[in-house]
């Protein structure tokens, strides 16, 4: 037996007994609240913004009169074609440098701290969320959950190469606490709410 082995078998060998009953998580997000309002709440309070809309047209509209659509806008999403190339996915990555704003789907919402859950399966490439200019999300009210336990518990089995919540623009603050959006990715993030 080498002195690895050694060592190992007497680590094996004093284990504490576990004898703590872990705590019952199942309380969480039992809090009574509207989970529409919080998620737009928290969204103000980090920098981002929303905007409710009932059909994809109502973005088309929005996207026209807030931001130039004579510069490279890109989607994955087919009802928004009109607006943002499609063609892009297959691309070298850095020639997205130049993306004003990337516009895509979220999986779903959590309400307490305003993460959008996106994966691989919807972002075309990993990037774009993140070189762009300006970043737009869509996603249906019916999937705003109300916590981080919940959204854990809905990702917990899924497959996919690549995940992340994107909770607001991208952010820093120094020692001095002066708040810089944009710093590292995006400047400004809309979440369309859909119904």
């Amino acid at each position: 037996m080498n002195s690895k082995d050694a060592i190992l078998q007497k680590i094996k060998q004093n284990q504490p007994s576990i004898s703590t009953v872990l705590p019952d998580l199942s309380r969480l997000g039992s809090e009574n609240f509207d989970i529409l309002d919080k998620y737009k709440t928290v969204l103000n309070g980090i920098g981002g913004d929303f905007v409710e809309v009932k059909d994809y047209s109502e973005i088309i509209t929005f996207i026209k009169s807030n931001f130039d659509v004579d510069k490279r806008l890109i989607t994955t999403i087919p009802e928004l074609a009109e607006i943002a190339a499609m063609d892009w996915t297959n691309d070298d990555p850095h020639t997205l440098e130049n993306v004003e704003l990337t516009l895509v789907k979220a999986h779903f919402g959590v309400a307490e701290n305003s993460a959008l859950w996106v994966t691989d399966a919807i972002l075309g490439q990993r990037v774009s969320t993140f070189i762009a200019q300006y970043l737009a999300i869509v996603v249906h009210k019916k999937d705003i959950i109300a916590t981080m336990h919940q959204a854990y518990e809905r990702i917990g089995n899924q497959e996919y190469g690549f995940g992340t919540f994107i909770a607001g623009p991208s952010k820093t603050a120094d020692i001095e606490q002066s708040l810089v959006l944009g710093a590292h990715g995006a400047r400004g993030l809309t979440v369309f709410l859909i119904d």
